[in-house]
C-alpha cells in the first residue's frame, strides 16, 4: 500500500505566517503521506500531533541511523548534524552536561539582563528615529548577544557571530555552499576559544563544557565544539531572530490581539505560547527519523530504515487536540504545543528562548504605544530559507 502513494514535492505553498492548506487536507485524508524535498531520499511527512509525538519520542525512531544517508534535506550538501544526529545514551549524556546552563534558576537569574539588552537595542532604535527594521535592530542582536554571553564570545566578536548563523539558518539558496565557508569558520573560531579556556579557566557555558571534557565527562573534542557552535549558536539564534517578527506582524495584522495584550499585559506568558503554536518557524518539517523496524502508524506501515518528517506546525493545527486550530486564542489553555519539538531532542534552548520573546514583547508593547508597521503589510520582506521563516524586513513606526 505505502508503494503506491504520491510523492508531492516538499515544501509546500508558503505565504507569510500561513499555514498550507494541504497539511490540514493530509491530516484528515492521508495523515502519512510521501514527500520529497529538494535534495535527499523520499520520505514519510507525518502531519497529526499524535504521530509526530510517536515519530519524535519512540526509541524505534533514530538520528543516529541518519548519520552517511542521504538525508531528506533543503540544502544541497549535508550539515553536520552534532547533538542532533545523536540517540540516547550518547545523545542524553551530552545533553545532561548543556542542561547545566539551562535551569530554571540559572534562565531566571538571566531575566534582568535580557530585559537590559532588549531596552538598550530599543534605545537604539528610537535614537535613529522611525522607521526601525524589528528585524536588523531587535530580532536578530538580541539572541546572538544572548548566546554569545552565555559562551563568553568576546564582545567584538558579537557581529560575525551574527553573520556566522544567520548564513547558517537562513540560506536561501539551498546550494549548501555557505557550509564550505562559515561552518569551517565557526568551528575554528570554537576551537581557538576552547583553546584559550584551557590557558585561562571561565566560569562561562563554554568554560564549563571544557572542565567537563577535560575533567574527563567522555565529551569528545569534536562533540565539545560541535555542541558550543552548531548546536548552541544556531540554535539558540534562528527560533527568537525568525519568531519575534513573525509575531509583531501577526500582533499587526490582527489588531484586535494587539488591543488585548494591551489591555491585559499579564496574559502575555500564555500568549508567547499560543504565538510559538500558531505561527510557523521553520520552512519544513527537518530531522528525519530513520525507522529501526517496521512499525504501523495508522493505515500505513513504515518499513525498516525508511525516514520520516514530523511536520511540527501541522501538528501544533490539529483539530483534534486544539479547539479551533487556526484561530489565535491568546489565552488558551492548556496549550501542548510542540513548537520546540518533542521527545530526547525538545529544544534545550526552549526556556531561554522564552524568555527571550517575553521580554522582548513587553518591551515592544510598553516603548511603542502606537506601534503600527511604516509600509503597511505589502512592505514587509519575508524569507524562507534552509531552516527557518519569517520576515526579513519589517519596519515599525510609532
Amino acid at each position: 500500500m505505502s508503494t503506491r502513494r504520491t510523492v508531492r514535492a516538499y515544501p509546500f505553498d508558503m505565504h507569510e505566517t500561513s499555514v498550507s492548506e494541504i497539511y490540514h487536507q493530509l491530516q484528515r485524508d492521508e495523515p502519512m503521506s510521501r514527500v520529497q524535498l529538494p535534495f535527499g531520499e523520499p520520505a514519510w511527512l507525518a502531519t497529526k500531533y499524535a504521530d509526530v509525538k510517536l515519530v519524535t519520542a519512540d526509541p524505534r525512531f533514530s538520528r543516529e541511523l541518519a548519520q552517511g544517508l542521504d538525508q531528506p534535506r533543503m540544502r544541497r550538501q549535508q550539515m553536520g548534524d552534532g547533538i542532533m544526529g545523536m540517540d540516547p545514551p550518547d545523545h542524553t549524556r551530552l545533553r545532561r552536561l548543556v542542561m547545566k546552563a539551562f535551569t530554571a534558576r540559572r534562565l531566571e537569574a538571566m531575566r534582568e539582563s535580557v530585559r537590559t539588552l532588549t531596552h538598550e537595542l530599543i534605545d537604539a532604535m528610537i535614537e535613529k528615529g522611525a522607521p526601525g527594521d524589528i528585524v536588523e535592530d531587535l530580532a536578530r542582536p538580541l539572541p546572538v548577544t544572548v548566546i554569545c554571553n552565555l559562551l563568553g564570545v568576546p564582545k567584538e566578536d558579537h557581529t560575525i557571530f551574527r553573520e556566522w548563523t544567520q548564513a547558517l539558518v537562513s540560506d536561501a539558496t539551498a546550494k549548501g555552499d555557505v557550509l564550505d565557508v562559515y561552518g569551517d569558520q565557526l568551528d575554528n573560531y570554537v576551537a581557538q576559544l576552547v583553546a584559550q579556556r584551557r590557558e585561562d579557566p571561565t566560569d562561562d557555558l563554554l568554560g564549563a563544557l571544557v572542565y567537563a571534557r577535560d575533567a574527563g565527562d567522555k565529551l569528545s573534542e569534536n562533540e565539545l565544539i560541535s555542541i558550543a557552535g552548531a548546536g548552541l549558536l544556531t540554535g539558540g539564534v534562528e527560533t527568537v531572530s525568525s519568531a519575534l517578527p513573525s509575531f509583531v506582524f501577526t500582533l499587526l495584522t490582527q489588531p484586535e490581539l494587539l488591543a488585548q495584550l494591551r489591555a491585559q499585559p499579564e496574559i502575555l506568558p500564555t500568549a508567547v505560547e499560543e504565538l510559538l503554536r500558531w505561527v510557523p518557524i521553520n520552512t519544513a518539517a527537518m530531522f528525519a527519523r530513520y525507522a529501526r523496524e517496521d512499525i504501523r502508524i495508522g493505515d500505513v506501515v513504515v518499513r525498516a530504515g525508511d525516514p520520516v518528517l514530523p511536520a511540527l506546525h501541522a501538528a501544533n493545527r490539529d483539530p483534534e487536540v486544539f479547539a479551533n486550530p487556526d484561530v489565535i486564542d491568546l489565552t488558551r489553555s492548556p496549550n501542548p504545543h510542540v513548537a520546540f519539538g518533542h521527545g530526547p531532542h525538545h529544544c534545550i534552548g526552549a526556556q531561554l528562548a522564552r524568555l527571550e520573546l517575553q521580554e522582548a514583547l513587553k518591551a515592544i508593547l510598553e516603548r511603542f504605544p502606537e506601534l503600527r508597521l511604516s509600509d503597511g503589510r505589502e512592505g514587509v520582506k519575508w524569507e524562507y530559507g534552509v531552516i527557518v521563516r519569517g520576515p526579513s524586513l519589517l519596519r515599525i513606526a510609532w
